[in-house]
């Protein structure tokens, strides 16, 4: 699972990520920008106690901070090509919105309103150039495949038109994984952060009611301190625990962001088990045990016969 931290300039998206990070090991590639998470999951924790095994493998949620996105940056594509593909390859969007006042008329709705609507232009000009380029090609206009992926990509134009993300397009299953591959912003899933003052925190209930009040979609949306998160994340954890009953924090910002991105992209844990490791495996939820095995192996899936599963509480 791989998550982008997106936001305009000043909005407290990298000092989020400095929560984040604080309280978690970079990655072995040591890249400054992104941070790698297990998935906390008591029950792969009992399990490695009964099992002992050589090894244990939570699953995992990478956080990327990103490039800062302001009017005409995706449309005018006058971001850098490795932070637009950055973006295009994420799995999902934590964008982070200011909810304070800094002399700026700052509103939490319009900095919302100006990010999705770049990501509306930008897949808009992904498509009609894709299209210009398919008018050219004359010699496979008689081509079944090429119809199809013409007529699927003019329901999206037509749809993006009515200034609508293609995230509430509906879409069969075989369109559905053509559209996957051309990786649009507006098709995948987003979560919310406001960026609060910390005199605010008590109110941040409210706050998030009245955002989501006025969204598209329902897109899930947390109201933080990310400067409050980020020096609560470098404290020893005998201080964060004073901490957090002091400003009523019942978690901190990564377990928080990390249970809202495993159910904002829809994802469940099965869970193998044997000498040599405990394993969490994430799935799409509903997926059937076919496809799940194959997220162990493709030979799994195409070679299944059957599965003998048991409940985590039977165990």
């Amino acid at each position: 699972m791989y998550i982008s931290i997106i936001g305009k300039a000043g909005s407290g998206k990298t000092t989020l990520f400095s929560a984040l990070s604080g309280m978690a090991s970079p990655t072995s590639g040591g890249s400054h920008g992104i941070v790698s998470i297990d998935v906390p999951d008591e029950r792969l924790d009992y399990l490695t106690s009964v099992f002992n095994p050589k090894k244990t493998v939570h699953a995992r949620v990478e956080l990327s901070d990103t490039v800062a996105i302001d009017e005409g940056d995706l449309k005018n594509e006058t971001i850098n090509q490795k932070s637009l593909q950055q973006l295009r390859s994420s799995d999902a969007f934590l964008l982070v919105l200011r909810g304070f006042d800094n002399g700026e008329n700052v509103s939490t709705l319009a900095d919302f309103r100006t990010i999705f609507a770049e990501f509306i232009l930008s897949d808009m000009a992904q498509i009609e150039g894709r299209l210009e380029r398919m008018e050219k090609q004359s010699l496979k206009k008689d081509n079944p495949s090429f119809q199809q992926e013409k007529a699927l990509l003019e329901q999206c134009l037509n749809h993006l038109n009515n200034e609508r993300p293609l995230s509430l397009l509906s879409l069969p299953d075989a369109d559905d994984k053509r559209v996957r591959g051309f990786q649009f912003l507006s098709r995948k899933p987003m979560m919310i952060v406001i960026n609060c003052p910390e005199k605010e925190l008590s109110s941040a209930d409210t706050v998030v009611a009245d955002l989501q009040s006025q969204l598209p979609d329902n897109i899930p949306v947390l109201a933080v301190c990310a400067k409050l998160e980020a020096e609560l994340a470098l404290m020893s954890p005998e201080e964060q625990a004073i901490f957090m009953d002091e400003y009523g924090i019942k978690e901190t910002i990564r377990g928080r962001i990390i249970h809202l991105a495993v159910d904002t992209m829809g994802l469940i844990s099965f869970l193998t088990v044997g000498d040599d490791e405990c394993r969490a495996w994430p799935i799409k939820r509903g997926m059937s045990a076919q496809d799940a095995a194959g997220a162990i192996h493709t030979d799994l899936s195409n070679k299944f016969i059957r599965a003998e599963t048991v409940s985590y509480e039977a165990l």
